[in-house]
């Protein structure tokens, strides 16, 4: 169970570092999303994929995870991309974020379904929210919203990877079509990542040092 919860341990120290840092930029944010984006697709690749098109027909699959693509970019289309690190909060804001809050809480609930049967997936959401759960803190604070606001938005924002895993494991509902909804957040899984490595680097050019970063991000989660 305390697996389960590494999501929100992610946000907890995603908000630790934002708080130390303030109006400061955290340092390596680039790295540590193209660590997140290429480790997050590997884990996805070398464990959910195969499980997918395992249990499903191999057009249905592709049916679905293609879906998973569209839902993700529909989602973004309320949250600008907040979920790779685009996070566009005016300073001085005081209209909070309700489009961006419930984007991220439905994205995050869909991220909690697979890691009823791959429990190394917590591990690839885990480095996935941690910059991301920075780079939305730092905004946040940057706002004129209150603290308990934003305690509030990051503590739903955190609950709703676990809460997607105890629904997958306890619904009868969402048990029987789980396999589908793993596909779905495939095709969510492979955009995000995309994204990250694409856009983690000026000017989208690949460094030696990205390269290097990528290489351990799949290293560490084939041998996971």
């Amino acid at each position: 169970m305390n697996k389960y919860l590494f999501p929100i341990y992610a946000v907890v120290l995603g908000f630790i570092i934002a708080k130390i840092a303030k109006e400061k930029k955290v340092t390596n944010i680039k790295l540590l999303l193209a660590f997140s984006g290429a480790f997050l697709m590997s884990l996805t690749v070398f464990d959910l994929l195969p499980e997918v098109y395992e249990h499903l027909d191999a057009k249905h699959t592709g049916l679905f995870i293609m879906i998973g693509v569209l839902v993700q970019i529909f989602l973004e289309f309320f949250s600008k991309g907040a979920e790779h690190g685009h996070v566009h909060i005016h300073k001085h804001s005081k209209v909070f974020p309700w489009l961006l809050f419930i984007s991220l809480c439905l994205h995050a609930f869909l991220e909690g379904f697979p890691i009823h049967q791959h429990n190394d997936m917590v591990y690839g959401i885990l480095i996935h929210k941690f910059p991301i759960a920075i780079l939305i803190t730092t905004y946040l604070l940057q706002s004129n919203f209150k603290t308990l606001q934003i305690v509030v938005f990051l503590t739903l924002f955190g609950a709703m990877t676990p809460l997607g895993t105890i629904i997958s494991n306890n619904v009868d509902m969402f048990a029987n079509y789980l396999n589908y909804i793993n596909a779905v957040v495939i095709g969510i899984f492979l955009h995000i990542s995309t994204t990250i490595l694409f856009e983690s680097s000026e000017g989208h050019k690949f460094n030696l040092t990205k390269i290097l970063v990528i290489m351990v991000a799949v290293s560490i989660a084939y041998f996971i």
